[in-house]
């Protein structure tokens, strides 16, 4: 917070309102439901999504970052207020937002894992859900996928976030584990300007 010499309160302006403005108008930041599905549409044009393997901690994405991993246990909706809820798009914001901040910018798991986290909530807001309801739910799938006994893992997961994480225990069980992965072409070219 700051203050200025005309207003000596403190000004709170720096910080995004958390509430829906008022009429037709919205800002140019609003994360609404419309702009986040032509988000998420982007990101599945240029990544495969696949469902068949074991991944821990519900998903993950290959090593050249083209496939994108959901557990094949998770589940595909979950009801919210009578409502059917898709899941996979969120999971898949998080994960490719994850991958890319890893893989361009070179952040260590644990950064981008958290800003991740950022996208994903903001995901499951701008479609109209409460992100404690949303979040309870994968809790209770990632306690329950976590403790399965892994069967088919695939063998082009990229491991970086349980070797960041230090869980040298899950590693050992995913390698003992592991099958061929599907190799994918890449869906779209990314181009960096100044790389």
């Amino acid at each position: 917070m700051y203050e200025s010499r005309k207003h000596r309160q403190p000004q709170r302006s720096l910080a995004l309102p958390t509430r829906k403005p008022a009429g037709d108008h919205r800002p140019d930041w609003w994360i609404d439901r419309w702009m986040m599905d032509q988000a998420v549409r982007s990101i599945r044009a240029r990544i495969h999504l696949e469902r068949r393997y074991d991944i821990p901690y519900l998903a993950g994405y290959s090593r050249d970052g083209h496939v994108i991993f959901i557990d094949r246990h998770m589940p595909k909706r979950f009801v919210w207020r009578r409502q059917s809820i898709a899941t996979d798009p969120f999971l898949i914001v998080h994960e490719a937002v994850e991958k890319s901040l890893i893989q361009l910018l070179g952040l260590h798991y644990l950064h981008a894992h958290q800003i991740a986290l950022r996208a994903e909530q903001a995901a499951v807001r701008a479609a109209g859900i409460e992100w404690q309801a949303y979040d309870d739910f994968m809790q209770q799938y990632i306690k329950v996928i976590g403790d399965e006994s892994l069967k088919r893992v695939p063998d082009n997961l990229d491991l970086t976030p349980y070797r960041d994480s230090h869980d040298a225990a899950e590693l050992r069980r995913m390698r003992r584990t592991m099958v061929p992965g599907p190799k994918r072409p890449a869906k779209h070219k990314v181009y960096i300007a100044g790389l």
